[in-house]
């Protein structure tokens, strides 16, 4: 099995939970910008035309891709711990808040505050949509210690786009349940592992553009 990824991206997600579910899988990390990957030079165009991590290759060479589908067939893989709903109704839920920050986190924000293109104007609207949404999430996580009974991919997902408040002027101490939230995540052995990792491998990134500021070094923890 392999994840081609990129670092700090929502292919994370992915790399948590397989790492939460005792699966083995080589990572293979690929420059968002040239849309090569890093180890043997490769154009990534020829796995995934549309350029987007993550895609997962399974031992028979098919590809899967889109960040929700890649997140559920880790969640049930043979020979690992599930990380998904076992009824239906939790299982409608799942797919609720795997919806809910895909399209209101993930795609509703971030998508606009990161894109190099996207006129000043248009995120601070991103941002202005941010609050309502985190009004939400905080609400429902309070008292929580997962979005369902268990810990399931809907959290690796929710942790990794949390984390990229970190590169935004929201600060998510005003939602204190958000907070208590994403710090005992990041305690948990996979999401800490994860984090750990991409956050080097995310500093090697900006450091070969040249963008490493002193501000990024601190924000990520590396020298």
């Amino acid at each position: 099995m392999k994840l081609y990824f990129s670092p700090l991206a929502c292919s994370m997600a992915t790399r948590i939970a397989l790492y939460e579910a005792g699966i083995d899988a080589e990572y293979v990390e690929v420059d968002p910008r040239a849309k090569r990957t890093l180890k043997d030079d490769g154009d990534y165009l020829r796995v995934n035309p549309l350029g987007l991590v993550p895609v997962l290759e399974e031992g028979d060479g098919r590809l899967l891709k889109e960040n929700m589908a890649v997140l559920q067939r880790v969640a049930r893989l043979e020979g690992g711990k599930l990380l998904a709903a076992r009824g239906e109704t939790e299982q409608a839920e799942l797919q609720q808040w795997l919806s809910f920050i895909s399209t209101e986190l993930h795609k509703g924000v971030f998508s606009l505050l990161f894109d190099r293109k996207a006129a000043p104007e248009v995120k601070a609207y991103a941002l202005s949509k941010a609050e309502s949404r985190l009004d939400y999430l905080a609400s429902y996580v309070e008292g929580r210690e997962f979005l369902l009974s268990e810990f399931s991919v809907a959290d690796a997902y929710l942790v990794t786009v949390l984390n990229w408040f970190a590169a935004t002027p929201v600060d998510l101490g005003r939602w204190p349940a958000l907070k208590v939230y994403l710090a005992n995540l990041r305690q948990r052995p996979a999401v800490a592992r994860a984090l750990d990792e991409e956050r080097v491998l995310y500093g090697h990134y900006l450091r070969k553009y040249g963008e490493l500021t002193p501000q990024m070094a601190q924000v990520l923890g590396v020298s």
